[in-house]
């Protein structure tokens, strides 16, 4: 298939899927007029690689997976990978924690600098 049906079985665009290659995770045959030809294959390897960069893994990340994450496109988790979703989310739970530090800076600078504003609230995820 080309690469605009494999966008549309997937639900993402063919500039993402071409970046997918480019990092290596896709690899797809070439036509004799030098046009991509993706197997069946490509699509929940498509699907998959999109849910991994909806988890907040990067490219570089997935390309460094073991091999029981990128055999298939499946929701479980072998557990090789266990480490690595844990990994990833301390790393986004410090980023939480880090954003609502510079919030409460932010809203801290508006209240001093604006008495007559209503004060800002700080909500906690």
């Amino acid at each position: 298939m080309n690469i605009g049906e494999l966008a549309l079985r997937t639900g993402c665009s063919a500039r993402s899927i071409r970046h997918y290659e480019k990092a290596g995770l896709l690899v797809p045959n070439r036509r004799e007029n030098g046009y991509r030809d993706f197997d069946a294959e490509s699509v929940p390897r498509v699907m998959q690689v999109a849910h991994f960069i909806r988890m907040g893994f990067s490219l570089k990340d997935i390309s460094s997976f073991p091999r029981c994450m990128v055999r298939e496109a499946t929701r479980a988790i072998c557990p090789e990978a266990l480490a690595l979703h844990r990994q990833r989310l301390a790393e986004l739970d410090r980023q939480m924690l880090e954003l609502a530090r510079r919030r409460e800076r932010l809203v801290q600078s508006l209240d001093a600098n604006a008495p007559s504003r209503p004060r800002h609230r700080v909500s906690h995820p």
